[in-house]
Order: C-alpha cells, then structure tokens, then sequence
C-alpha cells in the first residue's frame, strides 16, 4: 500500500521538542494550510485546514532550531491514526502526518512576508532537510548518541551544530 502526504502551509504553534528515554528526540507541532474557490454564488470561499505534524530524530532538532509559529514549511510524510480513551470513557481519534522530509521556504526570519496568492512563492531561498532512510523500523527506535544531560521540561536543549554541518 502507498502512504504518502506532501502539504505547504504556516505552522500554527511554536515546536515542543522533548527526548524519548532511548535519547532520540521528538517534535510537534501543527500545519495550516488553506483553499481558496469560488462558490456557486460567485463569491470567494476559503476553507482552512489544520492538520497536526510530528518529527523525529535529527529532523525534530533541526525543525526546533529553525521553525517557529507562522513559518512556512513544505512538509512530505506518512498519515498516521492516533487512538486513546479519554477521561469519560469515550474512544477517541485523530489523524498525524509523520515527517519524512522538511523543507523550510521562505528566509530564516521570514514568517510572514514577501508570499503571493497561493502561499508557496517568494524570492527568498529554500532549505531542506530530508529523514535519513531506515529499513522497516519504527520512527522512535532510532539510534542517536547519548545526550550528556537530557533537558527538563522547562528548558529548551541547545544544540551545537557545526555551519557545515547544516544541509542548507
């Protein structure tokens, strides 16, 4: 079966990095993004779609180091179904598109400017950053080096990486 979801958009809310107990980080965050068409009355519609994104690995580093709330991101990943019970009992859902690859457009203090119509356009150039490839592993059993001291909740982790090290 193919699972593949490519999306462009602004993110909705600052990235929340924490460190699973192996030491391999995660990020959330989310991804608007928006439609505009014409109704049958001739009038402009706009339909605003708000999907929740996850990063793994080196990629949920990076992402915390360079993304913030109103970046826009071109994002290409797998669809994944979230499940759990709440507190009265009830099933609930929701869908997660998992990030595979991560390209950043727009400059780095670039959040809001220079976009045309659509969204997608500007002058500025594009960075990337692309999951490394694994064989039919999950995303959370990544093999990172151990983090010296791993961050508490109420501080954001610096992370010291080399310029040539950056992938744009």
């Amino acid at each position: 079966m193919f699972n593949k979801v490519i999306l462009a958009g602004n993110l909705t809310r600052d990235i929340e990095l924490r460190y699973l107990p192996a030491g391999s980080a995660v990020a959330n965050t989310a991804i608007a993004t928006n439609r505009k068409f014409k109704k049958q009355d001739g009038s402009q519609g706009e339909e605003v779609c708000f999907v929740d994104i996850t990063f793994f690995g080196r990629t949920a580093e990076i992402a915390n180091q360079y993304l913030g709330r109103g970046r826009k991101v071109l994002i290409e990943g797998r669809l994944k179904l979230d499940q759990w019970t709440d507190q009265n009992g009830g099933k609930r859902s929701k869908h997660t598109v998992i990030v595979e690859t991560l390209q950043m457009l727009g400059g780095r203090d670039d959040n809001q400017s220079q976009s045309n119509d659509n969204g997608y356009g500007n002058s500025q150039p594009q960075q990337s950053y692309q999951q490394p490839q694994q064989s039919q592993q999950p995303q959370q059993s990544y093999q990172q080096k151990p983090q010296a001291s791993k961050p508490t909740s109420n501080e954001i982790p610096v992370i010291d990486i080399d310029e040539d090290e950056i992938p744009f």
